[in-house]
């Protein structure tokens, strides 16, 4: 078991205490590293435009910078599991902060997908350290606190039209070098926050209480558990392709259905993501009140008539449909961390790294299959298409419930 999950699970006074200084923090730090994240997304209509790029050459630099987190964040997870990494958080925000200003600055296609990768190394680092020091702080309030990490992360990719109408259109690449400001400021915070990581770690009280209370863990997961974390990820994959289709290229539908400018269409979008950020926010607390399974299921299938029917509405109702079906869709955002958290106890950092990693991987397939789809047979009828992908949610009836998970452990 790692250090960390042992710390919150074997003191009696830590279970009791949120460190809501630390989770605001943290959530802080998560918003600053995916608004410059949003930078990318947030760039395709001006790179479009100067640099003439097809939707699959867009596709690939979004595919770029997921893929990169969805491989290397299950990886970093499993590192820090054996042994806790609190700088890491710093060093990560480090390399993010070498590519944004690459990314400002690329004068070629080639020198993007490099600056996008750093971009995305950095994230990857971030992320699952992130989450562990959610954990670490939450005290008996895990839902809580894994929203209020989560909701900092979708609050920074909100951001991103609100980047494009203010800052990318009137300044073009260049002006996305503002965002190494964002970056070092990030660095700043989390050096603070690796430094009180540190200290929890180095409590010689809490040290010796984890080597007296940690028993070895069983490697073997039942074929159950297995099924159940296949499943999750799957339905991860759902959530993560259909807010793909949308963050990536509605903008682009937008325009061309409603006749709108670039900064128009991009209040969409942000309606979108900031509808989202809440229902991430909203769903932890949620989940802890109704169970987590419960929340998945209606996240998913809640948001199913609204998606289905968004392509097909004036740009009035479309603007209030998309609003609301993003509130719905990302209330399980934080909730299938902790569930596949508590499906595998003992595995914090790994299965942060899994199930956020995979929704950035799900996220970067996505992006380049839909954005070559596009290319294939039009703009309209694939987003058409993404909007049935949460009926998949129907899968959370296969789910075990919070009690059978609670059972599998005890």
């Amino acid at each position: 078991m790692n250090q960390s999950a042992a710390v919150v699970q074997t003191t009696p006074k830590q279970e009791e205490t949120t460190a809501y200084k630390i989770l605001f923090i943290i959530g802080l730090c998560h918003l600053l590293n995916d608004s410059i994240q949003s930078v990318i997304p947030a760039m395709f209509p001006v790179l479009e435009k100067s640099m003439g790029l097809s939707f699959t050459q867009l596709g690939l630099i979004a595919f770029s910078l997921n893929i990169v987190s969805s491989i290397m964040q299950p990886v970093i997870g499993m590192v820090a599991d054996k042994k806790s990494l609190p700088f890491a958080l710093p060093i990560g925000l480090t390399f993010t902060l070498i590519g944004i200003l690459g990314l400002a600055f690329a004068p070629r296609y080639e020198l993007i997908i490099i600056s996008v990768l750093l971009i995305g190394l950095g994230s990857a680092i971030f992320h699952p350290e992130g989450s562990r020091v959610a954990y670490m702080a939450a005290g008996s309030r895990r839902g809580l606190a894994q929203s209020i990490y989560q909701v900092g992360g979708n609050s920074g990719q909100a951001l991103a039209p609100l980047i494009t109408a203010l800052i990318l259109v009137p300044l073009g690449q260049r002006g996305a070098a503002l965002f190494a400001i964002v970056a070092a400021l990030a660095v700043g915070l989390l050096i603070y926050i690796a430094n009180w990581y540190s200290k929890k770690l180095q409590d010689s009280k809490t040290q010796t209480k984890v080597k007296r209370a940690v028993k070895p863990l069983d490697n073997r997961v039942s074929r159950s558990i297995k099924s159940a974390l296949i499943l999750v990820l799957f339905l991860i994959f759902a959530r993560s392709w259909y807010t793909s289709g949308i963050t990536n290229y509605y903008a682009f539908y937008a325009i061309e259905k409603y006749a709108l400018s670039i900064k128009e269409s991009q209040m969409f979008l942000f309606a979108f993501l900031v509808f989202g950020a809440l229902g991430t926010f909203f769903g932890g607390p949620l989940a802890d009140r109704f169970g987590k399974k419960n929340i998945i299921f209606f996240s998913m299938l809640g948001a199913a008539p609204l998606s289905a029917f968004i392509p097909f509405v004036p740009s009035i109702a479309a603007f209030i449909m998309l609003s609301v079906a993003g509130f719905i869709l990302m209330l399980s955002f934080s909730v299938t961390v902790v569930y596949a958290q508590e499906l595998i106890p003992g595995k914090i950092g790994t299965m942060a790294g899994l199930t956020v990693g995979f929704a950035f991987g799900m996220g970067a397939v996505g992006s380049i299959g839909l954005g070559y789809l596009a290319d294939l047979i039009g703009l309209t009828q694939t987003i058409m298409l993404t909007g049935f992908l949460p009926l998949l949610g129907l899968l959370t009836l296969f789910l075990p419930s919070d009690k059978t998970l609670t059972s599998w452990h005890q």
